[in-house]
């Protein structure tokens, strides 16, 4: 999918739109990815993606794959989604400007419309963080 393309699947608008591509998908699992420019919003002083866009990162890669998943069903507007909880996030490496992050998102439970899902991002394979979060996606 290409950059323009992903606009159809999540609501966020530059300058927080955090994922270029949603690259696959089925069921229960996506991956997206993002490659990290200057310009973000998140980059550090030190040139390196600080935590909070690695957190809002799989968290929109979350929304691609709902918004992904809405569009199969015929929706013609992305759904809306809330992070309702961050569990066991772990940063091991801040990626750099012009790092190609890759993250996987994998689908779990779904209660009462909040889902939880695990997803860990990596740049050229190696890890860079991974959490679990619940997301909220309003219907």
């Amino acid at each position: 999918m290409k950059n323009e393309d992903i606009k159809k699947l999540i609501p966020q608008r530059d300058p927080i739109l955090m994922v270029d591509k949603l690259l696959e998908a089925d069921s229960s699992k996506s991956l997206t990815s993002l490659t990290v420019r200057a310009d973000n919003y998140f980059i550090g002083e030190d040139g390196k993606l600080e935590e909070s866009g690695l957190i809002e990162h799989i968290a929109q890669s979350a929304s691609a794959f709902a918004g992904y998943m809405a569009v199969e069903k015929g929706a013609t507007e992305p759904p809306v989604g809330y992070i309702g909880e961050i569990r066991k996030f772990c940063c091991y490496h801040r990626p750099r400007v012009g790092d190609e992050l890759v993250t996987t998102i994998i689908i779990g439970a779904e209660v009462g419309g909040v889902t939880s899902i695990n997803g860990e991002s990596r740049v050229q394979g190696k890890l860079m963080a991974e959490t679990q979060m619940k997301i909220y996606i309003r219907p």
